[in-house]
């Protein structure tokens, strides 16, 4: 027996860092959507637990026991299955990466077993990251990521994502914040076309931004880069980075968009995806 499971990125359109626990975990207010682009997962049951990775960015990833899929695997109990991963996000990038992955072996694994998806603020042991990407839908995310509130019907919308190949260490983003008791999200408003969506983006920020951009200076060069591309309605960087995001109307746009950054900077990973209902 054999499934299949998508692993979607999961992008911050807005990140507010509202505080700091005693044990140094920060608060955050966030607007969190996936986008249908992401890893695949393939499971079969077979004997022993093994994990096997593929695809552009598997080069370098340690499927050892220490990798996040197979901890979301013993997670769950399970000693006999082979997974195989094609890797396609980049990796430590602001979108989700190994805590998609460990969400969608979750998915498939409870699938495959005829069970119930384990309650998703458990599942916080293995990220802070791993609750909300196994919701997989677009929520307002807040504490340390345990509070998912799921959102009304979003806009159709579509995103250009495009990470400049810059590692950005997550602990000092957070390190270098200046600010850590900032005002949460502002409500959120009706919101019938993409165009309400950015005005209230606009209206909203990702405190880890600056910090991240005076750390990784092509942080900037990407939130300029998608800015510039016609129909881009808002551009900024997602989670901790070094992923930044363009929002657009229409995937034409989004694709012409993303060609023509892919032909401008061709070292840099780009992708064009709508945005998950």
């Amino acid at each position: 027996m054999a499934t299949d499971e998508f692993a979607p990125a999961k992008v911050n359109l807005a990140l507010h860092v509202t505080g700091r626990r005693a044990d140094g975990y920060h608060l955050l207010d966030s607007l969190v959507v996936f986008a249908g682009v992401g890893d695949n997962l393939r499971l079969t049951r077979g004997r022993g637990l093994a994990l096997t990775i593929d695809g552009p960015m598997g080069p370098g990833l340690d499927p050892g026991a220490d990798n996040l899929v197979l901890r979301a695997a013993r997670f769950l109990g399970a000693r006999d299955m082979a997974i195989a991963l094609t890797k396609r996000l980049p990796v430590a990038s602001g979108i989700g990466g190994g805590s998609a992955d460990a969400a969608a072996t979750i998915r498939a694994i409870c699938r495959m077993d005829q069970r119930p998806l384990p309650d998703a603020a458990t599942t916080a042991v293995l990220g802070a990251d791993v609750p909300v990407c196994l919701a997989g839908r677009p929520v307002r995310m807040c504490g340390i990521g345990e509070v998912l509130e799921p959102l009304p019907p979003l806009p159709p919308a579509h995103l250009v994502l495009a990470n400049p190949g810059c590692s950005v260490s997550t602990p000092e983003v957070f390190r270098a914040l200046v600010k850590r008791d900032n005002p949460g999200l502002p409500p959120l408003p009706p919101l019938a076309t993409v165009e309400d969506l950015a005005r209230h983006l606009r209206a909203c920020r990702n405190d880890l931004e600056a910090p991240a951009r005076a750390l990784v200076p092509g942080i900037g060069d990407a939130i300029a880069a998608l800015a510039a591309q016609p129909g881009c309605l808002i551009a900024r960087m997602s989670g901790s980075g070094a992923t930044c995001f363009g929002l657009f109307a229409d995937a034409g746009a989004a694709k012409v968009a993303a060609d023509a950054l892919r032909s401008a900077r061709p070292s840099w990973w780009v992708a064009a995806a709508p945005v998950l209902a």
